[in-house]
């Protein structure tokens, strides 16, 4: 089951309101940047009746409409301080995305990145003046009738190996500058990844990207999957490439504070292990990211 965005329904004020009388809600809190929370038990998403909520007496505006499920249940999000709930933890995308289900999931992945959107757009880009939200949710309004729509950033993640089959193939991953050591945890190393330039194909960028960081060319571009990874908009597309780990690489320090090439068996042995045990290099991404699902389908294909 996943989730029906009932576009339709959002400028619909009158079935909006019916609707929130029996909805479940998802309560996020938005309030450190890029690190959008929301309440678990065990693996399944804490959902509220809106009308047990004491937010439910906040402006129809500022309940942000999700959509509904198979059975035509409405959800929606508020943004707020996570409430106490007894056996619940507060938790992120990253920590706990790979273990929803997929209709969770999409509630969860909607309503941070609806928060987020709201959040950081108060203001008309144009004239500067304050905007509403409106439409459930999915449009910002200034007092002059310019309208502003939720954006996207697409982002490209990619994977480059050797092509070489067997143990011995190697695909290529990065530590990058900013990630801060975790004590007692191994250095991560993930694929490299960038934004989309304006005027650029993803394979444009794909190839730029890599030579950007690291300083290789590569060839045989494929596209694999998307993910969105509101964190705090971007919609990360996938792809694999081959580079050559003969060519010298060349980090650009801003971005990689180091790369390697690792062999198709030292990723197996990674993937092996629990994150939590594992005390060698590479740490590998979460499990909830799209890294970790180019990584173990090359490890494992």
């Amino acid at each position: 089951m996943t989730l029906d965005r009932s576009t339709h329904r959002r400028a619909d004020a009158a079935w909006i309101a019916e609707a929130w009388t029996k909805a479940k809600v998802i309560v996020v809190d938005v309030s450190h940047v890029a690190v959008g929370r929301a309440l678990v038990r065990d693996t399944e998403l804490v959902l509220f009746d809106a009308t047990d909520l004491q937010v439910a007496g906040t402006p129809e505006v500022d309940r942000l409409f999700l959509g509904v499920d198979d059975d035509n249940v409405p959800y929606f999000a508020v943004t707020a301080d996570l409430p106490e709930v007894d056996g619940a933890r507060a938790v992120t995308l990253r920590d706990v995305g790979h273990t929803l289900d997929p209709l969770a999931a999409d509630i969860m992945l909607t309503a941070i990145a609806i928060a987020y959107w709201h959040r950081r757009h108060p203001f008309s880009p144009s004239s500067g003046v304050p905007t509403m939200n409106g439409e459930a949710g999915w449009i910002r309004a200034d007092p002059d009738g310019g309208q502003y729509w939720p954006r996207t950033d697409p982002a490209v993640i990619m994977l480059v190996h050797d092509g070489v089959g067997g143990d011995d193939g190697r695909c290529l991953l990065g530590n990058n500058a900013a990630w801060v050591p975790q004590p007692g945890r191994p250095r991560g190393f993930s694929c490299l990844a960038g934004f989309v330039e304006p005027g650029e194909t993803l394979e444009a960028a794909v190839a730029r990207e890599v030579f950007e960081e690291v300083g290789i060319r590569v060839r045989d571009v494929r596209y694999v999957a998307s993910q969105p990874w509101p964190f705090p908009s971007s919609l990360m597309l996938g792809f694999t490439a081959i580079g050559d780990p003969g060519d010298p690489l060349k980090l650009d320090p801003n971005e990689i504070a180091d790369a390697r090439w690792f062999s198709r068996a030292e990723i197996r042995a990674a993937l092996a292990v629990d994150p939590d045990q594992r005390t060698e290099e590479p740490g590998l991404p979460t499990p909830a990211s799209i890294a970790f699902r180019l990584v173990r389908e090359w490890a494992l294909g």
